[in-house]
């Protein structure tokens, strides 16, 4: 299992920050985290469609181990996501894939 070498919370960059085995470092803001979410209630909205938007405001303020992942706990109370690693590696990939896509 890839898990990351380091996890850092910054409530003032609202970001997550992981640091991975083979020197990968990825940023996640606060913002995507929660919008995100893997838990099943937050994915079946976003299969039926329903779009929620995430206030800019909200902070990931603790997060707890689970061995394949972690389970993040934001402040505007939504605690259900597990985030496995993989999911996480996946997600930071998707959005350094996106800041190197050439504008046209």
């Amino acid at each position: 299992m890839d898990t990351p070498n380091s996890l850092r919370n910054s409530l003032g960059e609202a970001q997550l920050t992981l640091e991975w085995a083979d020197g990968e470092q990825q940023q996640i803001s606060h913002t995507r985290l929660r919008g995100a979410c893997p838990c099943s209630q937050c994915k079946s909205a976003r299969l039926r469609g329903v779009i929620s938007m995430v206030d800019e405001g909200v902070r990931l303020e603790r997060i707890a181990l689970q061995g394949y992942g972690v389970q993040l706990v934001f402040s505007d109370g939504h605690e259900r996501g597990i985030y496995p690693w993989e999911y996480l590696r996946e997600l930071g990939g998707m959005l350094m894939a996106s800041r190197m896509k050439p504008i046209r």
